[in-house]
């Protein structure tokens, strides 16, 4: 494109500078780590994001990115390169997904502990046994109190856009955290769709550069880092580590702000879709959210007040702003993609009981678990959600406060 065209473009509008691209949600990952253009990649493929580092390694090999890639034997070996590569001092990425993620869980809490702004694609998948490449939340939730912020995507755009923001979230002084993208496996990682991409110049100058406070190769102003930590200052450090997490949010939304200033698209820590008057709501994470829309629109059509929250963010969890939605609500469906096994539904549900437990109006609600191991979940099971929903607002009494929806039993 010539110069004057983009020009042109931009002086349109955020929305005219944009490419329109068919992008699977693996394509549209990678191309915003080419925008971003970190310093290090270290990567373990696997099966469903096999197809981020991927693509990834050939914009190395062709010389379109700075970045070194690093090719490892594990997930694990992964993980303690882009920790190693971010004490150094460097923009680090890495993609994952699944039993991938878990091989990564003791080095997880690692990265957040020593504050390393690193950011991970986790493209979810069920975790064995049995072995299962399919889509399901598990292998995120199994990472959920390791200190990390976690980001859902709804579709491929979602997982481009919330690619390019954990990086100016990850690395925010006030913040200093780890940052996982995740995205559907199969569902939105081969699926393709329209993706909207900035230009190069415009992610890059968005994303700025990273200079971080502390670094390993600062030979000048030696450091130690990982040291041992005892009864003496351990609690301490730990501590330490909450306060950025409860300062996440405010920073998410200052930069979704931001972000919709470059794009047109305005990120928060969730999205209300006919939320504002409806009576029965469905809370959920993900793409399900998309076929959840569409029952919202043919219920809404039919008289019946339903409406959908898709929570976006999920650590740090909106405990008050949950609260603040769904007090007074006649009933609500939680949909959660894993099982916490832990005799009361999915962590979704374990997270909403706790945010509306101080509710003074708090409405009835029951939990789904849906969708393991990839199984669909299309428009009738919603709908299914939404009539038993309708049943429990005549009375208010919930029977089963869990069940398992679109299972064979």
């Amino acid at each position: 494109m010539s110069e004057a065209k983009i020009k042109d473009k931009a002086a349109k509008g955020p929305e005219a500078a944009q490419e329109i691209a068919a992008l699977t949600g693996n394509e549209a990952v990678a191309m915003a780590m080419k925008q971003i253009n970190p310093d290090v990649v270290a990567a373990y493929p696997i099966t469903p994001a096999t197809e981020i580092v991927q693509i990834f390694s050939n914009y190395v090999a062709d010389g379109l990115v700075d970045t070194e890639y690093v090719a490892v034997e594990s997930e694990h070996s992964a993980m303690s390169a882009c920790i190693g590569a971010s004490a150094a001092g460097a923009r680090v990425m890495t993609g994952t997904s699944a039993q991938g993620l878990a091989l990564m869980w003791e080095m997880l809490y690692i990265a957040a502990g020593l504050r390393l702004p690193i950011v991970l694609a986790d493209v979810n998948r069920a975790l064995s046994a049995p072995i299962n490449i399919h889509c399901d939340h598990s292998d995120t939730m199994g990472a959920r109190d390791s200190g990390w912020i976690q980001i859902f995507s709804e579709d491929a755009q979602e997982a481009y856009d919330n690619t390019i923001q954990a990086i100016r979230i990850a690395e925010h002084p006030d913040i200093l955290l780890p940052a996982m993208v995740t995205m559907d496996g199969f569902i939105i990682s081969h699926g393709m769709e329209v993706v909207k991409v900035l230009p190069d110049d415009t992610v890059r100058q968005f994303v700025g550069t990273y200079n971080p406070k502390v670094k390993l190769l600062d030979v000048d102003t030696p450091r130690t880092f990982g040291p041992l930590d005892f009864t003496d200052f351990y609690f301490e450090h730990r501590r330490q580590l909450a306060e950025p997490i409860a300062k996440a949010k405010e920073v998410i939304l200052e930069i979704g702000k931001e972000y919709g200033k470059i794009s047109g698209r305005t990120y928060g820590l969730y999205e209300g879709y006919k939320l504002d008057d409806a009576e029965y709501v469905i809370v959920l994470l993900g793409s399900t959210a998309g076929t959840a829309k569409t029952v919202v629109d043919d219920l809404r059509e039919a008289g019946v007040k339903a409406g959908l929250l898709k929570i976006r963010v999920f650590r740090p969890f909106p405990y008050d702003e949950m609260a603040a939605l769904l007090a007074g609500r006649k009933a609500v469906g939680v949909m959660d993609r894993s099982d916490g096994l832990a005799g009361l539904g999915g962590p979704l549900f374990g997270e909403l009981r706790s945010a509306l437990y101080e509710s003074k109006n708090r409405p009835p609600m029951k939990d789904y678990v849906y969708g393991l191991g990839g199984r669909d979940c299309g428009p009738a099971l919603i709908r299914q959600v939404f009539d038993e929903l309708q049943e429990i607002g005549k009375t208010g009494e919930v029977k089963e406060r869990f069940t398992y929806l679109g299972v064979r039993e």
